[in-house]
């Protein structure tokens, strides 16, 4: 028979083990849906950006030649078109960044409040591009570590994927604050009124 202090080193050894794998097992399961919420998110984003692409080059009252508002109105068609699995979604997504960039760099051609759409279109796309990156970079990292590479805890799971686009904001002045301007910017605070003097009251 084995000792009891080896017994007891035994049973703490495999309550420790047991409480890894378990704590790995939900991270795990946490981190791809972390991974999933922030796909879906930046892919409402993306849809965003090509509608308003697509928005503004179908608007009449905007001073754009008509093969050009053609061009837009199929680059935005071909990335609301592809699906998160298509193999050619990077390509039309860099397609309509290009086309919002070259919008915004001429103002004068659109209304105000079509410049402030484009800019802030782009601007949501960086930030939800920016989260799901660092979800998929966390999860890869806790995957490729020895144990649950080799005990394959994801189970099943795809590996995910780094969405990689050029999603360069435009840098024309929006009518608006954008997006990561107003989640960074302080809150103005209105300084208090100094109290109105009363008159003492007659002995």
């Amino acid at each position: 028979m084995l000792p009891v202090g080896w017994l007891v080193f035994a049973v703490v050894v495999a309550v420790l083990l047991t409480l890894w794998l378990t704590f790995t097992v939900t991270r795990l399961d946490r981190l791809h849906a972390r991974v999933d919420a922030a796909h879906a998110a930046m892919d409402a984003q993306l849809v965003r950006r090509a509608a308003a692409l697509q928005h503004v080059a179908e608007a009449p009252d905007h001073d754009l030649p008509a093969s050009v508002r053609t061009e837009y109105e199929r680059t935005a068609a071909q990335a609301l078109a592809a699906g998160a699995a298509d193999p050619v979604r990077e390509e039309a997504e860099n397609a309509v960044g290009r086309a919002v960039r070259e919008l915004a760099a001429q103002p004068e051609r659109l209304r105000a409040d079509a410049v402030g759409e484009l800019h802030e279109a782009a601007a949501r796309v960086l930030i939800a591009r920016r989260f799901y990156n660092d979800a998929v970079r966390d999860t890869r990292a806790l995957r490729a570590r020895r144990l649950p590479r080799l005990l394959r805890m994801a189970g099943r799971r795809e590996m995910p994927q780094f969405f990689d686009i050029d999603d360069t904001v435009p840098t024309s002045a929006p009518t608006s604050a954008p997006v990561a301007d107003r989640l960074t910017s302080p809150v103005p605070v209105t300084p208090a009124a100094p109290p109105t003097p009363t008159e003492e009251d007659p002995a």
